[in-house]
Order: C-alpha cells, then structure tokens, then sequence
C-alpha cells in the first residue's frame, strides 16, 4: 500500500478542488469533503492504473508533500493489485 498526499482547497463558489501533492495530474473535485474525497481516490486509482499499464513506475509518495495555501490535507492510501498477464 502506498500513502499519497491529497490537498483540498474550497473555491469561491462552494466547491472543493482536490490535489495529489506527489502523484502529478491526479486531480479533481466535488461539492463536499464526501464526494470531493470519493473523486480524488477515483482519480488516484484511475492514474496509477494508467501508469502501470505504460509500463511507468508509480511517482515516490512524499511523506513531506505539503501546501500552506491548501484548506486541510490528508493521505490518501493507494492499493496496487497486481494482474494476471493476459491470456495469448
């Protein structure tokens, strides 16, 4: 299991946009701490698929990744299931 760091910053209109820190690209939002949480684990799980599947190793979580300017961070773990190759 792998501990991403996620940020979350309220926009004006009521929205929470979220950032993995140390995963470049995972990104996303929501209207409330749930859904925006919910997303962002989406996302994270989405990317890390992509990588693994481009053959790319998954970025290093930074236990240190942190933004003054975010409203609240927390980690976000990533469970990585390895896959049978396919059938040929």
């Amino acid at each position: 299991m792998l501990k991403y760091h996620a940020a979350y910053y309220r926009q004006d209109n009521g929205w929470l946009v979220v950032s993995v820190l140390d995963f470049p690209g995972v990104n996303s939002q929501g209207r409330s701490i749930r859904a925006a949480r919910a997303m962002i684990k989406d996302a994270l799980a989405l990317m890390a698929e992509c990588y693994l599947e481009e053959g790319r190793p998954l970025p290093t979580p930074n236990a240190k990744a942190r933004d003054k300017e975010a409203e609240f961070q927390e980690e976000i773990a990533l469970i990585v299931r390895a896959k049978a190759p396919a059938e040929r």
